[in-house]
């Protein structure tokens, strides 16, 4: 007997692939497609790279073939988006194949992003900035569905990987950051933490802020990712103060020591230890009036 349709609620995501029906009631086929007419996901937001993982597939495509079908919804005139199973098409690509087994099914805009989160969120070593995405479109699928019941929606969304609401929503507002901010997020060079309090910068800012980093070679700590976050939400924020916070220094006083055998092959053998610092004062001071230079001009501008 066929079951009753149930009210949308897209939670689950082996409710979602109809794992429990048989073909007939879920209208599924498996079908060889050209790989040509497999097109990816829209804003899919997870890396296909080419990196020893990929070579462990493209291993196991030769000796075994797809073991496991990708899963596609048709498009027009023959052609079929990927909602799982990038990694396996560019698997079949390197092997030289031409097809791959797909699953065919009809979903909705918001069921697709939903799969294609939960099929790709468990893997390892996702970055940041891919699970930044992620989460942000599937909380927004959710959200289109009006999902409802006891736990809150981002709750909701985390529970396939493990993460709590509150993991989500700071992975969320990561998404708010630019491509170029995000890199630094993955690469470590900027926290977590201060990214999400630089998320809170208008774009037009965080370009600001990226020129910044480029010149100086200064990364933000959370306190001064703090205090950007507080002067762009009173509307004061420019690029003369983004450089005064990295630029400042936090003791009046800072000791440095540079090896004299390093810093003495940038000088003649016959230069005197204060001859060589007056030089390098010299520099600091020039590098200096620089900076505030750059600083008037934005400043007028």
């Amino acid at each position: 007997m066929r079951r009753p349709k149930k009210d949308i609620q897209l939670t689950s995501y082996d409710d979602l692939l109809g794992l429990e029906e048989s073909p007939e009631e879920s209208m599924n086929q498996v079908v060889e497609i050209e790989l040509e007419k497999l097109h990816p996901f829209k804003n899919h937001p997870f890396r296909v790279s080419d990196d020893e993982k990929m070579a462990e597939t493209v291993e196991s495509i030769k000796n075994y073939g797809v073991l496991n079908p990708a899963l596609v919804r048709p498009q027009s005139e023959g052609e079929y988006e990927l909602i799982s199973g990038h990694r396996r098409k560019r698997g079949c690509e390197l092997c030289g194949k031409t097809t791959m087994p797909v699953l065919v099914r009809n979903y909705t805009d918001d069921e697709a992003v939903i799969i294609m989160v939960d099929s790709n969120i468990q893997r390892e070593n996702i970055l940041p900035s891919e699970k930044a995405h992620a989460y942000k479109m599937k909380y927004d699928a959710m959200k289109h569905q009006g999902s409802k019941g006891e736990k809150y929606t981002a709750d909701m969304v985390g529970e396939s990987a493990g993460d709590s609401g509150r993991t989500v929503q700071r992975y969320i507002r990561l998404a708010a950051l630019s491509d170029a901010l995000l890199e630094y997020v993955d690469n470590n060079k900027i926290p977590m933490i201060v990214g999400e309090k630089l998320s809170y910068l208008k774009p037009e800012e965080q370009e600001w802020l990226l020129e910044v980093i480029a010149n100086s070679s200064i990364f933000p700590t959370k306190q001064q990712a703090e205090q950007l976050k507080e002067c762009s939400a009173n509307g004061k924020l420019n690029q003369s103060y983004i450089y005064a916070v990295l630029l400042k220094k936090e003791n009046s006083k800072i000791n440095v020591t540079i090896p004299a055998k390093k810093i003495g092959n940038y000088f003649p053998e016959t230069y005197s230890k204060e001859q060589i610092e007056e030089v390098i004062f010299m520099l600091l001071d020039k590098w200096k009036e620089n900076k505030e230079g750059v600083a008037d001009a934005e400043d007028t501008v």
